[in-house]
């Protein structure tokens, strides 16, 4: 495996994702930012924010298995979320478990999750990009 995750004990333990990747792979994949859109372009989980975290997580899988890879190689995810203030912290959560049953693993690489005014159409609320490392 290319990517090693970590959580120093100097830094906090967050349950959501481990504090420091180490990648020692040959080949970088970058996942483009996935919305919650399905193959045809429709938009999943209108207003749902958990609904379209999983639905962005999915795409990312997909992203990342045409490459080769999967989530287990993934050194740093990106999330941009439209107008996020912390007590959105529970549908993030409820996204993020739901994506992870689905997928079968965690998705559990560092993370930023960063406040954004818009994304590219207004029904979409979460994007999310993915930074991987493979042999």
């Amino acid at each position: 495996m290319a990517v090693t995750l970590l959580s120093p004990e100097a830094l906090p333990k967050i349950g959501l994702y481990r504090q420091v990747s180490v990648a020692t792979g040959s080949r970088i994949v970058s996942v483009a930012g996935q919305v919650s859109w399905d193959a045809d372009q429709a938009t999943v989980g209108r207003g749902d924010l958990a609904a379209q975290i999983e639905q962005c997580y999915r795409n990312v899988a997909a992203g990342l298995a045409e490459a080769g890879a999967g989530f287990d190689d993934v050194a740093r995810l990106r999330v941009f979320v439209v107008d996020w203030s912390p007590d959105l912290m529970p549908a993030f959560q409820e996204g993020v478990e739901r994506a992870a049953k689905a997928l079968g693993s965690a998705p559990v690489p560092p993370v930023s999750v960063i406040g954004v005014a818009a994304l590219d159409v207004p029904d979409h609320l979460v994007e999310i990009e993915a930074t991987a490392v493979i042999d």
